[in-house]
């Protein structure tokens, strides 16, 4: 696809790298010649320095002939305004907009065709919630990702010490929920993927991807890691957009205490937030302030602060003082990739967080759903299978009909049949066979596969 990208900033830049890795034609504008220059060393796309919300600026970016705009500047405004001359002006068929304000709300007639032309509205503040919402949720998983609107969920989980499958086979875990919609699509052991047959063991500190729907997820997480203690304390250090925003869907659920280092975003926040949440100016890599707020009895320590070494610094001494559980929000992926799995239990990635509801719009097929994986090396899809045995290359087939079509590696982890409330979750076994409007929700552990399997979505009218 020919994709332009309106602005080079960290959401810009995650974004480019990775629709870059599928072989998409890529145009990144920016003011910043520089970070335009950088960009183009490292991955294969065409830099365009400027304006984008001038017109000519986006002609010279191939406007006219792009499939999509992508607008994530760092400001609303420029964003609605560079959607709304593409759609106006160059009639590009797909315009996606980062908005950071909450007055703009996808569907809204302001966003419609005869108002800004937005056609999706991505707010990676809002994504990032959503996502640690989950992980609070479930204080077991490294992540939680949501399939067919939450009927079936993607979980990542470490194998501990006390679990009961710890140097047991897989074999084993599954003959002991025989009747439980459950799947383990993946097992990672530091960083090498381990292969999903039965007689394959399960050690300590292996990281098993598991595929189950809602009404049992939590008896299948409490097998493989052993349950931990619900969450009932949350310090959060950052009283920024992502804090503010988590603080404020913890009302009334979780005790929360917050640090923020700014006076004035103080004042701001304790105006903004109940009187029961307690709002502390201070910095979050202080020993002592950590210590005085009583941080080792906290069941999760979050730090949500703009600054990736700060929070790397807060995370790891709060576990050091004593925290249950600690997660760092990390911009950088090479720091990400290098504190993963270390005294730091957990990192999160805006930009990765937000890649699925773009990537959604990029694949071919019907594709409804995408997550991106083991930050963005691996991804986690959900198609719709259309037409029938003549048309589709999947429906009218059997699972190992439909093994032998998938590359290699490449899992089918569980089929949604129905609609509306008669949707259920079906485990695939050799005699499960698709049918028309099935979702299939497929793990992949290359990127580089991700083409061969969005064409078994694809509906042919030749494809005898």
């Amino acid at each position: 696809m020919r994709i332009v990208i309106l602005g080079a900033g960290r959401v810009g830049e995650s974004v480019a790298e990775s629709l870059v890795s599928e072989r998409n034609d890529i145009t990144l504008i920016d003011p910043d010649v520089q970070r335009l220059r950088e960009l183009e060393e490292r991955l294969d796309l065409r830099g365009l320095p400027g304006n984008g919300v001038h017109p000519s600026t986006l002609e010279r970016a191939g406007m006219p002939d792009a499939d999509m705009l992508i607008a994530c500047a760092a400001q609303d405004e420029t964003n609605l305004v560079a959607c709304k001359i593409a759609h106006d002006v160059f009639n590009v068929p797909l315009t996606i907009a980062r908005l950071r304000s909450s007055e703009f709300v996808e569907g809204s007639k302001l966003l419609e065709r005869g108002g800004f032309a937005v056609d999706h509205v991505i707010c990676p503040e809002e994504s990032v919630v959503r996502y640690l919402q989950k992980l609070i949720e479930f204080p077991e998983a490294l992540q939680v990702l949501e399939f067919a609107k939450g009927l079936a969920q993607l979980v990542a989980v470490r194998v501990t010490r006390d679990s009961r499958y710890a140097d047991r086979t897989l074999g084993d875990f599954l003959n002991d929920f025989p009747n439980v919609p459950v799947r383990v699509v993946a097992i990672y052991r530091q960083d090498a993927e381990q292969p999903c047959e039965p007689s394959t063991r399960v050690l300590v500190g292996d990281e098993v991807f598991l595929l189950a729907d809602e009404e049992n997820l939590r008896k299948v997480l409490a097998a493989v890691h052993s349950a931990d203690k619900p969450v009932k304390r949350v310090m959060i250090a950052g009283g920024g957009n992502v804090g503010l925003r988590l603080a404020r869907r913890l009302r009334g659920q979780v005790d929360v205490k917050l640090i923020e280092r700014g006076a004035k975003r103080c004042e701001y926040l304790a105006t903004e937030l109940p009187t029961d949440m307690l709002v502390l100016q201070g910095d979050g890599t202080d020993e002592e302030l950590l210590c005085d707020e009583n941080v080792g009895d906290m069941d999760l320590f979050l730090a949500l602060t703009s600054d990736d070494e700060d929070n790397i610094l807060a995370a790891m001494l709060a576990k050091r003082l004593g925290a249950r559980r600690v997660l760092a929000l990390i911009n950088r992926r090479a720091y990400a990739d290098l504190i993963q799995g270390s005294t730091i239990d957990i990192t999160v990635s805006p930009a990765q967080t937000v890649i699925g509801e773009l990537l959604a719009h990029v694949r071919r097929g019907d594709v409804v759903a995408v997550h991106s994986l083991r930050r963005g090396m691996a991804e986690a899809l959900e198609g719709v299978a259309h037409g029938d045995a003549k048309t589709s290359r999947l429906v009218g087939r059997t699972v190992p009909e439909v093994d032998g079509l998938l590359p290699a590696g490449v899992r089918l982890g569980a089929v949604v049949r129905g609609k509306g409330d008669g949707q259920r979750v079906l485990m695939p076994s050799p005699e499960t066979r698709i049918e028309s409007d099935d979702h299939l929700i497929i793990f992949i552990p290359n990127k580089k596969l991700v083409r061969e399997v969005e064409r078994l979505f694809q509906v042919s009218a030749t494809f005898f």
